[in-house]
Parts: structure tokens; C-alpha cells; sequence
């Protein structure tokens, strides 16, 4: 229960924060996002290019665990992993308030939960957060970063964002190693404290998740 209102308070100082303590929103910022999402990258710091796109690639971490671990919960984690992909932590932080504790996965894995299970799925992942990073560091601005996270609303949010998906992965880490049998500590806590490329880490080398049949209803006996 105190993890749970750990988890409802950051979700509502998150929310005041952003809303209302964070600086101003500037003016261009529909225009920024709209040219970050279809490519236009031209006259911005490649710093901010990298962090817009690895907050996309966040939310497909995310949704290797929540999908998973849904199956098991009283509610469905597909709308927060949706949502994810909008709003980052805002849809996170409510469905770690809402779940409980599970270390199984009931049923057959479906073509969807087959993909987020696959190491595939996490190397590609890897290799994209990568060269976004890469590229983000070979080329960025960090003067002009800084000086648009102290001014920015849109940026500003954003980094915290990242940060904040960073911490709350292993809120769900050790169910996920449970339901696979994994018993390492050193890979817990290299996906928990290696922002970023730890959870992705994960995903390429975790063992697959364990299929439990359906029972089947017996069969009358002949006569």
C-alpha cells in the first residue's frame, strides 16, 4: 500500500509540476513538435531530436513488460501502454497504481505478447536508442540545450519524463524476471540503475516466458 501512494503522489506532483512550477510554454512549440514528428529536423539541436524520438522508443519498452504483465490484472494495461506513447509517465504512474503484485502469466502468448517477448524485438530497439543517442551526442548543442530546458516548457517536461521512465522500470522488473524463472541479481540491478540501455539490455538477453496450457475440460468416459 505505500508503494501505491508512492506512486499516486509522484503521479500528482508530476502533473502540478508540469502544469504550473515548470517554465513558461514558448511560443512555436506546436510547430516544434510537429516538425520533430514528421521529420523536419532541420534548425534543431540534434540533442532535442534524439531525446523526442528515444520518448518514443521508451513507450516500446514499456510495452515488452505491460502487455505481459497485464494478462494477469484485474485492468488492461493496453490503454496505459497506448497512452504511453503520447504522454510518457503521465499514463505509466496511474497503471503502477492499479496493479497488484503478479508473478505469472495464465494462458498462450498471442501474436502481440509473441513480439514483445522476443529477443529480436529488444535488439532492434537497442541498435535504434543507439543511433539516436549517438546521434545525439556526436551533433547536439548542449549550450543551447541547457539554455532551452531552463526556458522551455515542451523540454523541460520532456527530460523530467525521461528521467522519471528511467526510475520506474524496475517497479516492474521483478515481476517480469519472476514469471521467467530468472534469479539474477546483477541483471536486476544493471536494467534498474543503467538509464535507458539497462531495461534494454533486458529485453535482448531475459528468457522467454513460460507458457502455461489451458486446461482442458475432460471427456466423458466411453461405454
Amino acid at each position: 500500500m505505500i508503494k501505491k501512494i508512492g506512486f499516486i503522489v509522484l503521479w500528482l506532483g508530476f502533473v502540478t509540476y508540469a502544469f504550473f512550477l515548470s517554465p513558461p510554454e514558448q511560443p512555436g512549440t506546436f510547430e516544434l513538435i510537429k516538425n520533430l514528428s514528421t521529420g523536419r529536423w532541420e534548425g534543431i539541436n540534434p540533442l532535442i531530436v534524439s531525446l523526442f524520438n528515444i520518448m518514443g522508443v521508451f513507450p516500446m519498452i514499456y510495452s515488452c513488460v505491460l502487455f505481459i504483465d497485464g494478462r494477469a490484472q484485474k485492468i488492461s494495461a493496453a490503454p496505459f501502454a497506448l497512452v504511453s506513447f503520447g504522454v510518457g509517465a503521465f499514463a505509466i504512474l496511474p497503471y503502477l497504481f492499479l496493479r497488484e503484485p503478479n508473478a505469472e502469466f495464465p494462458g498462450q502468448k498471442n501474436w502481440l505478447i509473441k513480439i514483445l517477448d522476443s529477443r529480436l524485438t529488444g535488439v532492434l530497439l537497442f541498435i535504434g536508442a543507439a543511433i539516436l543517442v549517438s546521434y545525439g551526442l556526436v551533433n547536439g548543442n548542449w549550450g543551447d540545450f541547457a539554455q532551452q530546458w531552463q526556458t522551455n516548457r515542451f523540454i523541460h517536461v520532456m527530460s523530467l519524463d525521461f528521467c522519471l521512465l528511467c526510475l520506474l522500470f524496475p517497479a516492474l522488473l521483478g515481476d517480469d524476471m519472476a514469471r521467467r524463472g530468472i534469479q539474477n541479481q546483477a541483471l536486476f540491478w544493471t536494467a534498474a540503475l543503467i538509464p535507458l540501455f539497462g531495461a534494454l539490455f533486458y529485453l535482448c538477453v531475459r528468457s522467454p516466458l513460460p507458457e502455461k496450457n489451458q486446461i482442458s475440460t475432460p471427456q466423458p468416459a466411453s461405454t
